[in-house]
């Protein structure tokens, strides 16, 4: 009956959805305050039928309710709970109701928080993020029902894909969801300004926070999934270049483009229509993602379907959003003009040509990953594109961004002096170039490509830390760090996320220029060498777990005669889903990692060992954390996250469209 239930309250959520995109719509048009008014009791019942349809999904998980078809095949009773409720949405059906879940929340969100909007923004913002949630309940109810019951319910269910029985993969989608989907409300933005025909000052900090909060969410969600394939897959990468973190890393690069392109909007009020385009073509990438995804056009490990029915639905949405999106930005970019008038040299040139690199780098991106299907398509040739493309083809941008970035952050609005700005930064360029030197000098035989990112990586550190040294202004050294401390948050978010970007930048340097890699047959009680560590292979034993079996190996690490830790790397076989997964085991530290896998039984005995050291890992994922931190300071900077103009509005007269 509870499923039931669930399904009802989903249909209900769609229907309240189609009447949400039109009747406020309506009511803007024609300054009928009444039916503006009906679009926020509607965004947040859609929400809490969406959420109870969500959780009746969810109770069937937990109670392993056979009777319904996708607890069956993405289930099982011995299953750890953890798993059971991370088997909601790690499958298609389920993870599109995630989906919609996370689509009526930020517009019950908008409708909370949107009180200091204009009625008439408000109302077409709702109704546009309606119109949304309404292409995919019709997705999901035509095309994905979840709550389809089986005819004969069996004993057990087939086991979730052992792969996805992970604590990064349990948590890992709903953070990628969280800013896949949270794009839409500046979608939603950008359309009902579109139709508004006015955009300023007041859209740009209104739409600011929106895309702050997408992109946090965005950031911890792509780190947890390369953390989650650094330490599962057994390969020891930590990225793949494959379409489907391309499809998350897209949207996550035009989302820090708009981010700082709305800044400029806020403070000059220039850069207005392509801050728009920005905001349709970010939540472009979420649509098109979802298509790669869930399409099968594109092989990868992370597709969760390969329905070309479902594929074919889910670029009719890309089709009609997108668009008419840009059909309607055709139509009113012209009458958008921009303000703020401002020189080569400025802050505003400084974020242009962030933009600038941010935008060629997501199309670089784009490019490599659809190229293979072009080329199938019209030259009926199969390619594949890989890490060296993507490794030549965007390292460039991203170090000129690096380059750019603590120069950009120091100069003033309308009109700079570069020659003071650079002076200014000549501590962190000489702290840059020292390390870079020291690097370069302790490495023998190898490329540039370390020292170059961890001179990359200090310039961008040091100088954000130059830049908030400076906003405190000449006094003593007492009362400069009282001022310091008193900055506002979203001056310290900006310095806090500039750093981290800094940091992740020499944890991939690190990474991927002094690598030590070994692979071979080790013996039972046999010591090898890892670089400067002994590696000792103790015992490998069969172990039952839960719902799997694992060949777990104890292995030992020394250094010199002193045994500093001991790994229990694993290979699992998970006998419902008939399928082997690999447990790398780690040993974590400050500079270093130490990272083992244990194979295959030899047949001359022995058993297959890869071994790496892998220099600075961990601060690629404490640089994200560190990054998602200053975008969290930022957020909760009072005058971010409150509307320009936000008193003056409230209460005023519904203002008719132009």
């Amino acid at each position: 009956m509870f499923i039931e239930l669930g399904h009802f309250a989903l249909t209900l959520a769609f229907a309240i959805s189609l009447v949400q995109a039109i009747v406020p719509l309506i009511g803007a048009q024609k300054g009928w305050s009444g039916w503006m008014a009906m679009a926020e009791p509607a965004s947040i019942a859609q929400f809490l039928l969406t959420a109870f349809s969500f959780a009746a999904l969810t109770y069937a998980f937990v109670t392993s309710d056979f009777s319904v078809s996708l607890v069956v095949n993405n289930s099982h009773t011995l299953k750890p709970m953890l798993y059971k409720v991370s088997g909601v949405w790690g499958n298609h059906e389920g993870s599109m109701l995630l989906w919609v879940l996370i689509l009526t929340l930020f517009g019950a969100m908008a409708a909370w928080f949107g009180g200091g909007l204009p009625p008439t923004l408000r109302a077409r913002v709702l109704a546009v993020q309606s119109s949304i949630s309404a292409a995919f309940f019709a997705f999901i109810l035509f095309t994905s029902n979840p709550f389809t019951r089986m005819q004969a319910v069996p004993f057990d269910g087939r086991d979730l894909n052992p792969l996805l029985q992970d604590p990064g993969l349990a948590f890992h989608p709903p953070f990628l969801y969280l800013g896949y989907v949270g794009l839409s409300i500046c979608f939603s933005f950008a359309v009902a300004a579109l139709i508004e025909g006015r955009v300023d000052a007041a859209w740009g900090r209104w739409v600011r926070p929106w895309t702050l909060a997408a992109w946090i969410c965005l950031t911890i969600g792509i780190a947890l999934g390369s953390w989650w394939a650094y330490y599962e897959l057994g390969w020891g990468g930590f990225w793949f270049w494959d379409p489907v973190e391309n499809a998350s890393f897209m949207p996550w690069l035009i989302a820090a483009a708009l981010l700082h392109s709305a800044i400029v909007v806020e403070k000059r009020e220039a850069l207005k229509s392509w801050t728009v385009l920005l905001a349709i073509v970010a939540f472009g990438f979420s649509l098109i993602g979802a298509f790669i995804t869930r399409s099968g056009i594109i092989t990868s490990v992370h597709a969760f379907a390969s329905d070309p029915e479902r594929g074919m639905f889910l670029l009719l949405i890309l089709g009609v959003f997108m668009g008419g999106a840009l059909m309607l930005f055709a139509a009113r970019a012209s009458a958008m003009e921009a303000k703020g008038i401002f020189g080569i040299v400025s802050r505003e040139s400084a974020l242009v040509f962030n933009n600038i690199l941010l935008a060629v780098s997501a199309l670089v991106v784009f490019v490599g990953t659809i190229w293979p299907l072009v080329a199938e398509m019209a030259f009926a040739r199969k390619l594949s594109v890989g890490a060296p493309f993507f490794n030549i083809a965007f390292t460039p941008f991203m170090v000129a961004l690096a380059i750019i970035l603590p120069v950009g952050a120091m100069l003033p609005w309308k009109r700079a002096r570069l020659g003071r700005a650079v002076t200014r930064l000549v501590p962190a360029m000489v702290l840059a170039l020292a390390l870079g030197a020291l690097a370069w000098a302790m490495q023998t035989g190898r490329s540039a490509f370390g020292p170059v990112g961890v001179a990359l990586g200090t310039w961008l550190i040091a100088g954000a830390a130059v830049d908030l040294w400076t906003r405190a202004g000449r006094a003593p050294l007492a009362h400069k760090l009282g001022r310091i401390w008193r900055l506002p948050r979203a001056d310290w978010g900006k310095t806090v996320a500039h750093s981290g970007l800094g940091i992740t930048i020499i944890g991939v340097a690190g990474v991927m220029a002094w690598q030590i890699e070994d692979i071979r047959v080790a013996k039972v009680g046999e010591r090898f060498d890892l670089g400067s560590y002994g590696i000792t292979l103790d015992s490998v034993e069969r172990v039952q777990g839960p719902n799997y079996i694992s060949t777990t190996a104890t292995m030992g690490i020394w250094q010199g005669e002193r045994r500093t830790a001991t790994l229990y790397p694993e290979k699992r076989v998970y006998p419902v889903a008939g399928m082997p997964t690999t447990e790398a085991a780690l040993d974590n530290g400050f500079f270093r990692d130490i990272y083992l896998v244990i194979g295959d039984p030899q047949e001359s005995g022995g058993w297959a060992v890869r071994g790496y050291i892998k220099p600075f890992a961990n601060w690629i994922w404490m640089g994200a954390i560190i990054m998602a931190l200053g975008g969290g300071l930022s957020l909760s900077d009072r005058r971010v996250r409150v509307a320009a103009g936000a008193r003056k509005d409230r209460g005023a007269a519904p203002m008719p469209a132009e």
